[in-house]
């Protein structure tokens, strides 16, 4: 495949603007079937992008933001963008006593890491931490094992123990900062990537028909980009997400890590294949002619586990030709997770120019 490079492009710019307002998705709380507060900054940013006579935006029963913004010209494609809104966290289940209380974990959440660490909890966000018998006061055998989370509690104290009840979510507390060249937050999988849409609508190709699919509970099933999928029959679907930086040194110096080899500073990881999705290799090549037409720096992620909202989007209707483009990410599903500007600015740039080089020869050959 081959691309020519528009001389007159210019990639969506991500300055101080883009930056801040990723502060304010990663600071927001949206655990899965929770993902108003970020719903409500997605629509603050998009409505006033949309043309009343040509372009919609719809809510879903599910909670989507649906938004289908019109090209111009004549057989335009229907490319749809996806970004999940929602994130890992907790929902309370029980009061244990003056201010504590049983909690579970919505979403992938290791339990070895939720000690001391502080949350937000309800809609008022109210301060917390969760607790956990300290070492001092264990026995020999309990230091051997994993802190599971049945032996976890959220302490938020006796004063504010009567404005909590079971079912109401908490997340992390931690709050953004950019240190250096790098990003840091809670949650950047995927306010990350809702906020490169957010950035790719207000800058939306005019060759074609751009589908932005704000999705819900992707961390419990991809559930809302199933639903939006089939709603906006789009003829391909991009997921953006964040994908884990498999770069941190290994244990055993002999022994390479091999595990998704996405890397921090070598820019947006283009799926190959993952738990749940195979990438379709139209995509996947158009993606790469356009990083290289642009010397736009990109990685191919390996074939591996995990998934994006491409697993769910590319089994509907008839298929939905389908790929993952992620900003890599260390950290993931924790307290704080790190990222690069750059990687970031990079994932905005190749998305811009893969789209704008789309057309109704894109998926002409077989797959």
């Amino acid at each position: 495949m081959t691309i020519t490079k528009n001389e007159n492009w210019k990639a969506p710019r991500i300055g101080s603007a883009q930056i801040g307002l990723l502060e304010k998705l990663s600071n927001a709380c949206a655990v899965s079937g929770n993902e108003d507060e970020v719903r409500k900054i997605v629509l603050e940013e998009v409505r006033p992008l949309l043309d009343e006579k040509n372009d919609n935006l719809t809510i879903d029963a599910m909670g989507n933001v649906l938004v289908s913004k019109r090209g111009s010209g004549r057989n335009r494609p229907r490319v749809m963008l996806s970004a999940h809104m929602d994130e890992v966290g907790f929902m309370i289940i029980h009061p244990d006593g003056d201010g504590l209380f049983r909690f579970a974990a919505v979403g992938g959440i290791d339990s070895r890491q939720l000690a001391g660490k502080p949350v937000s909890v309800g809609s008022d966000h109210l301060p917390g931490v969760i607790g956990a018998k300290p070492i001092h006061l264990t026995t020999a055998s309990e230091r051997k094992n994993t802190i599971e989370i049945d032996a976890l509690r959220i302490d938020i104290g006796p004063t504010n123990k009567s404005k909590i009840n079971p079912g109401d979510w908490a997340t992390f507390a931690t709050k953004f900062m950019q240190v250096g060249p790098s990003l840091r937050g809670k949650a950047l999988d995927d306010r990350i990537g809702v906020a490169t849409l957010i950035s790719l609508l207000k800058s939306a190709p005019t060759n074609i028909d751009l589908l932005a699919a704000f999705t819900v509970q992707e961390e419990v099933g991809l559930r809302g980009a199933r639903v939006a999928a089939h709603a906006l029959a789009p003829d391909m679907a991009i997921a953006l997400d964040a994908t884990p930086a498999m770069d941190m040194p290994t244990w055993d110096e002999e022994d390479e890590n091999t595990q998704y080899r996405s890397k921090l500073d070598a820019g947006p990881a283009i799926y190959l294949a993952d738990g749940a999705t195979l990438s379709d290799p139209r995509l996947i090549n158009h993606l790469k002619a356009v990083g290289d037409a642009y010397k736009i720096t990109y990685q191919l992620r390996q074939p591996g586990g995990g998934g994006t909202d491409a697993g769910a989007i590319h089994k509907q209707l008839s298929g939905i030709p389908s790929v993952s483009v992620s900003v890599p990410c260390r950290y993931p599903h924790t307290a704080a997770s790190l990222t690069r500007l750059a990687d970031w600015r990079n994932t905005v740039a190749l998305i811009h120019a893969a789209l704008s080089h789309i057309d109704k020869d894109t998926l002409k050959s077989a797959r």
